[in-house]
Formats: C-alpha cells, sequence, structure tokens
C-alpha cells in the first residue's frame, strides 16, 4: 500500500527507475497505490505497470481503502498516512526529498531514507527480518 506523492513520486513523477523496482515488486506483492492525487499524473505514471490506483480525498478514505487489502504493508511519509501506517502489518516510512512528518514517524516501524531502498528491502526480505528481530 503505497502512498504516491513524497512516497513513490516527488512533484507528481515517478523516476522510472522506481517503475522497474515496482515491476520487479509486482511479482511477489499486489500493489497499490493511495492518493489525492495532487499533481494530477497517477494513471500517466502507472500505466503498463502491475499496480492497482485508488483515488482519495482524505486520511479517513486512505485508511479505509487499504483496510479492503488488509493485512498490508504501508509505505507513506505524511500526515495523511499516519493512520494507515498504524493499522498496517509493517509501517514503513519514507524520508524522501519531501521529508516526512513526524507523527508518521511515530506510526511507523521502520524508517527508510527512500523509496527504492524501502522496494529494496522488500525484495529482500531478510532485512526485514534483520531490522526487526529483538
Amino acid at each position: 500500500m503505497f502512498d504516491l506523492n513524497g512516497t513513490l513520486a516527488v512533484d507528481g513523477l515517478v523516476s522510472d527507475n522506481i517503475k522497474e523496482l515496482l515491476n520487479e515488486l509486482g511479482k511477489t506483492y499486489k500493489l497499490v497505490v493511495l492518493t489525492a492525487d495532487t499533481y494530477g499524473t497517477l494513471e500517466k505514471e502507472f500505466k503498463g505497470l502491475p499496480i492497482a490506483v485508488d483515488r482519495i480525498k482524505n486520511e479517513i478514505e486512505k485508511v479505509n481503502a487499504a483496510e479492503k487489502y488488509s493485512p498490508y504493508i504501508g509505505i507513506g511519509n505524511g500526515n495523511n498516512d499516519c493512520m494507515m501506517l498504524e493499522k498496517s502489518e509493517l509501517g514503513i516510512l519514507i524520508i524522501g526529498e519531501e521529508g516526512a512528518s513526524t507523527n508518521a514517524l511515530l506510526k511507523s516501524d521502520i524508517v527508510i531514507n527512500n523509496i527504492k531502498d524501502a522496494i529494496n528491502l522488500l525484495l529482500n526480505e531478510k532485512r526485514i527480518i534483520a531490522t526487526l528481530r529483538k
């Protein structure tokens, strides 16, 4: 379960490198993007990729949409991702170029510098085990 802006995209655009990684990740996981689509780029950016997209208006709609796919891994960076991160089986916060909200940080299980590293974490699940081991 991905947020779009600040998580997968910067200014509404997803890099080709990230699209390639999402294509690979889609072989193992069902991928869903939940977004208000601030920049209006949603369909264009994910055309041809194995990703379901769902437009939402606010945090309540986002968590309700996410729960349709429960259990899920939530990946986001902003205040409107807090409930999604908190209710997920695994909440991953992306700091990224837009930064991350402190509220979202406190609701997440793992903090990652960028989306590329987060996707690679999911592609190599032993990294998750190593990070969360007590």
